[in-house]
């Protein structure tokens, strides 16, 4: 044993003060706490009567994707030869000669209109129907300036034309032999009865001239010549000129706005051989 008496050590609980701090420090969590309670409930619970949305054990559907629309199918610039003289796309420009170049149809078919002519069996039907439609229409009639023209005789013609205006502007005017559209017996020049603005532009205000422009598509025609396209087609504007391509390409051409066989075609200018 020591000799020292042992000393004793009293532990004292938390002050008064210590006490009453932690007395605080508690009301403040548990205002806190309440508030946010509070907080919560008015910013979850449903508005203006709305009810609460049921829980559920079905997953969030996700968004469906938007299909890809179908595209609008080409049309098929491929049916028909743009080079066979037998062909109703034929391209006949100052660029692409007839061949052979003396070419003449095998089924050529009289028309039956004042001024007489012939057109491939084809053309000369829906000449035919598109001539009935604009007398049923207007109570008017039309005639034939020129329709299916031989090699021989488109000779004479562009001689004709380059005697009275020298081979530059007749060039605008009349094909040379073989490179001529009405040697296809796909083409026919129109004119109004009576007689009116004959192989002039002033044809396309006659209304023979603007029932062409607005109809002649509906039968298998274009405007081979348009005004405006010199620089593409290689000839001046001639509202006279009906060309037979088929309902199909003609159709496509005026819902597309094309005007010219080579831009339909995508081929290069002609405007000089």
């Amino acid at each position: 044993m020591t000799d020292q008496p042992m000393l004793r050590v009293r532990h004292r609980g938390p002050s008064p003060r210590v006490r009453r701090n932690r007395r605080i420090a508690t009301v403040i969590v548990i205002v806190v706490v309440a508030a946010l309670v509070v907080g919560a409930f008015f910013v979850f619970a449903p508005k203006d009567g709305t009810p609460a949305a049921e829980p559920s054990d079905s997953p969030t559907p996700s968004s469906t994707p938007t299909p890809t629309p179908t595209p609008t199918p080409t049309f098929p610039l491929d049916q028909f030869s743009i080079d066979d003289p037998t062909s109703p796309w034929l391209v006949v420009n100052k660029q692409r000669p007839l061949n052979p170049q003396d070419y003449a149809p095998a089924d050529l078919v009289a028309i039956d209109i004042a001024g007489g002519g012939q057109l491939r069996a084809e053309a000369a039907g829906q000449m035919q129907a598109l001539l009935a439609a604009y007398t049923a229409e207007t109570g008017e009639t039309m005639q034939s300036l020129s329709t299916y023209r031989s090699y021989s005789r488109q000779v004479d013609v562009y001689n004709g034309w380059v005697s009275q205006l020298g081979q530059e502007a007749a060039d605008l005017t009349s094909a040379r032999p073989g490179y001529s559209e009405h040697q296809t017996g796909w083409t026919m020049d129109l004119g109004a009865v009576p007689n009116s603005c004959a192989l002039d532009q002033c044809f396309g205000q006659t209304s023979q001239g603007l029932w062409l422009a607005a109809h002649s598509w509906e039968y298998g025609f274009i405007i081979r010549y348009p005004d405006g396209y010199t620089p593409i087609t290689g000839y001046e504007y001639e509202p006279w000129h009906v060309r037979y391509v088929g309902v199909a390409l003609a159709t496509e051409m005026h819902n597309t706005g094309v005007m010219t066989l080579e831009e339909m075609f995508g081929l290069p200018a002609a405007p000089t051989y």
